[in-house]
């Protein structure tokens, strides 16, 4: 059997789920909640299958609305329950009662419990319920965030609470008269963003002194691949042919040296020349 902490429901998905599938009553699941209808002598609830244990176990329930008194005369209960199978009237439970202003912590037999606790209802501090079995005990407990848990009442444990024990978790609401409204319950073994918060202070000490030292790196070996891409582009080339004419002119100097004065120093003088002194 699995233990009653296994079981976990927000009611996030709009739809009853099949561990809910003993529900009565005309429930609902609506705007992430179960909604149960307090209606003037009929009872509703979500009611898991018979399966669960509570030896050794614990299960917790957040109860945002509590069903209105709405002009009953007697009760207009909202109930935490948790229901063994198959003796009637036996449970505990957390049964709040807006008429009376009142919630009782209850290990009822027989539909009563002449030793119920028995406190002023407060929708802040009772926004949360718990049921636990521990070191031989049961524990009735109450919180205002699903976190910081007080107890209200601490039984030995019955004997029809142990582990051969199949139980159910019953959340329902019942008036004897007056106007229906209806009952929520919420986060079912699970908390509540706002309660999954914490806050908390921490004293920091920093090092303002830092090290630094080198590190060589020596790469010894590299496995290196290319990859290249020839893009080529059509480059158009001309050739052209020429005929090249060049002109030139030969010139005699007019201006040189006079040259008339010429010794030969080996041979008479030859004809066409003008010879001057020593030669005759």
């Amino acid at each position: 059997m699995p233990l009653i902490s296994t079981l976990v429901d927000n009611f996030n998905d709009n739809i009853i789920g099949p561990d809910w599938g003993n529900s009565y009553g005309g429930v609902s699941e609506t705007g992430g909640r179960a909604r149960v209808p307090c209606v003037a002598g009929t009872y509703a609830g979500y009611q898991t299958a018979k399966v669960y244990t509570l030896a050794g176990s614990s299960v917790y329930v957040q109860v945002p609305v509590a069903a209105a008194a709405g002009g009953a005369s007697i009760e207009a209960q909202t109930v935490f329950a948790i229901t063994p199978d198959p003796t009637q009237g036996t449970n505990l439970a957390i049964n709040i009662n807006t008429v009376a202003n009142t919630i009782r912590f209850e290990s009822n037999v027989a539909y009563t419990d002449g030793a119920a606790v028995s406190l002023t209802y407060s929708a802040v501090t009772h926004l949360w319920l718990r049921i636990r079995e521990t070191g031989g005990n049961l524990l009735w407990d109450t919180s205002t965030d699903g976190s910081s848990w007080t107890n209200r009442r601490t039984l030995a444990t019955p004997a029809w609470v142990a582990s051969s024990t199949t139980l159910a978790l019953d959340l329902w609401s019942y008036r004897n008269n007056g106007t229906t409204n209806y009952a929520e319950f919420d986060n079912v073994n699970t908390p509540a963003s706002s309660a999954s918060v914490y806050f908390a202070s921490a004293a920091l000490t920093a090092d303002g002194a830092l090290t630094a030292a080198a590190t060589r790196s020596i790469v010894v070996s590299a496995a290196l691949t290319a990859e290249s891409t020839i893009d080529t582009t059509t480059v158009q080339t001309a050739m052209a042919s020429a005929d090249l004419s060049g002109g030139s002119e030969l010139g005699a100097k007019t201006d040189a040296v006079d040259t008339d004065d010429i010794t030969v120093l080996l041979s008479e003088p030859r004809g066409g020349w003008t010879v001057s002194q020593p030669w005759i």
